[in-house]
């Protein structure tokens, strides 16, 4: 660590053993609800209920600098090689943006690539909707299954929910991700296989999980007794990396989309990985999803850091898992549509930044990712909030919803939209409770027993985010927002949060396990040896 970076470090530590409460920061400041906001991008963050003062907010800003934050960031967006462990850039933010939009990498301009697959993707996603695209039977496709795991799954499944009143099709799409078949199975049921295409989304095309399920449906196509060619050919899409693997699993060429290996997947959603999204709500929606993320990446790139969204969301979560050592931290939507959201940041955030090594190898001797989870506001409240009010942890909290419950090219429903009103009461009404505990209700009624148990501690932090609608726009803004947000985090703490060693050792080991259950003579430790013996036993 340079000395400019530890002396702002150090500082902030000492910082951090006395902080004052959040009660103690409004009192002295009459104004903090109003100057602790930023507003962009249809957004208003409202960050004046954590644990920051002025002192500590101007030695976070320094540390962005200490950290070369600016530098970073025309690393990430210029496609330098920020990926330095896989050796790649991380250029997702290329994939939103606007045609003619040049950036160069080893001498070829991939904007044009990105739009000839956007190009390519529209048309199958028009033909699907159009009716146009037949079955083995002749019939049109009434059903889109995605098969596909992380990345691959969680992004498309998050923007298929919350925009599915922006959709003008009757296709239903459906995802499939878990390899114990369950949900496969329960989908093969109740659907047709004369109108059923299917898209295998894998950036290898290699992973277990993705591929055991493809073959589980091509086998279901297969017991039909239609023509294996035709089948291939009108009921399957892939989306990967490796056009061989692809070939060689019988996906035609007018079926497959390309990604790039510059790509990770969980940064994917705004490739041809968000085919199923473009044929829910349309091509022309799936445009404005990218164009709110892109809006998102030019602030994101000008603003200065004091008004710019993902870098104080970034520095927030910093100064709370680093220095304070709130180690929880937990997502809470109040509104149904986003239900998916916290575990697509579940994803985001832990993969990325779930790290104990920095970028030159070495060990940390700090906290970095929290333990990210949520739940829609209503189900949390009825479920874990006991725990933020009245439990042991220190949480910190993101309350997330939009101000209007319709946007003015939706039809409202007056009875719905004063639902949301509610919600919206409960959301505000969870973070002051949050804050200021029982100072927040006044006096508390019943007797002095009862009083013990109706003590709520206050002093847990918060961020409220609210979007001024929930669109395809703002949507893409929001999910770009915590795409950023992930990355300055991770230039403040120094790893790399683009690869995912982690996730990898398991599926080796897995290999391993997988002949050992076939009968294949292993020696694992004790425990492994005993549940296979006692597998094998049962089987």
């Amino acid at each position: 660590m340079h000395t400019a970076k530890q002396h702002t470090w150090q500082a902030l530590e000492a910082l951090s053993t006395a902080t004052p409460t959040l009660t103690e920061l409004f009192a002295t400041n009459a104004k903090r609800g109003q100057e602790y906001t930023i507003s962009a991008c249809q957004m208003y963050l409202d960050f004046s209920k954590q644990l920051i003062d002025e002192q500590v907010l101007q030695h976070l800003l320094q540390l962005a600098y200490d950290c070369a934050l600016p530098q970073a960031i025309t690393a990430l967006l210029g496609g330098e090689m920020v990926n330095d462990t896989e050796n790649r850039p991380a250029l997702h933010t290329a994939l939103r943006a606007p045609k003619g939009a040049s950036l160069m990498l080893q001498g070829r301009d991939i904007n044009v690539d990105i739009h000839q697959s956007l190009e390519k993707l529209q048309g199958i996603a028009e033909r699907l909707r159009a009716k146009t695209w037949r079955g083995y039977s002749g019939k049109a496709i009434t059903d889109v299954v995605n098969i596909g795991v992380g990345g691959s799954d969680l992004g498309p499944l998050l923007a298929t929910t919350a925009l599915a009143e922006w959709s003008d099709t009757d296709i239903c799409v459906h995802f499939v991700s878990n390899m114990d078949g369950t949900q496969l199975g329960t989908l093969l049921k109740v659907l047709n296989p004369a109108t059923t295409v299917f898209i295998i989304s894998s950036k290898s095309f290699s992973t277990l999980d993705t591929l055991s399920n493809a073959k589980t449906a091509l086998a279901w196509l297969l017991n039909t007794g239609a023509d294996k060619a035709s089948i291939l050919r009108r009921h399957f899409i892939a989306i990967s990396t490796r056009s061989d693997k692809m070939s060689d699993w019988g996906i035609h060429p007018e079926n497959q989309l390309c990604l790039w290996d510059w790509v990770g997947g969980r940064f994917s959603l705004w490739s041809a990985i968000g085919l199923v999204v473009a044929i829910k709500i349309g091509t022309a929606r799936f445009y404005e999803l990218l164009a709110g993320a892109h809006a998102m990446d030019r602030h994101f790139a000008h603003a200065d850091f004091a008004d710019n969204l993902p870098v104080m969301l970034a520095l927030i979560g910093v100064w709370n898992s680093t220095f304070l050592q709130i180690n929880a931290h937990s997502v809470l939507p109040y509104d149904g549509r986003l239900a998916a959201f916290p575990d697509y940041l579940t994803q985001l955030e832990m993969e990325s930044n779930g790290k104990s090594v920095g970028r030159d190898g070495k060990p940390l001797n700090f906290a970095t990712c929290p333990i990210l989870w949520g739940d829609i506001g209503s189900n949390a409240q009825h479920a874990f909030y006991q725990l933020l009010h009245q439990g042991t942890e220190r949480v910190s909290c993101d309350f997330i919803a939009p101000i209007r419950r319709y946007d003015s090219r939706q039809t409202s429903n007056e009875t719905l939209s004063d639902q949301h009103r509610w919600t919206l009461a409960n959301c505000l009404a969870q973070s002051q409770v949050l804050a200021f505990g029982n100072q927040a209700l006044g006096k508390v009624e019943g007797t002095d027993n009862l009083a013990h148990f109706k003590h709520y501690r206050g002093n847990q932090p918060s961020s409220t985010l609210l979007l001024e609608a929930l669109t395809p726009n703002s949507l893409g803004a929001l999910i770009a927002l915590y795409e950023h947000k992930v990355y300055v985090m991770s230039v403040i703490w120094g790893i790399n949060p683009f690869d995912q060693w982690g996730v990898e050792v398991g599926k080796v080991m897995a290999q391993s396990v997988y002949e050992a259950l076939n009968g294949l003579p292993a020696n694992f430790d004790s425990s492994t040896n005993a549940l296979l013996t006692h597998i094998r036993q049962q089987s």
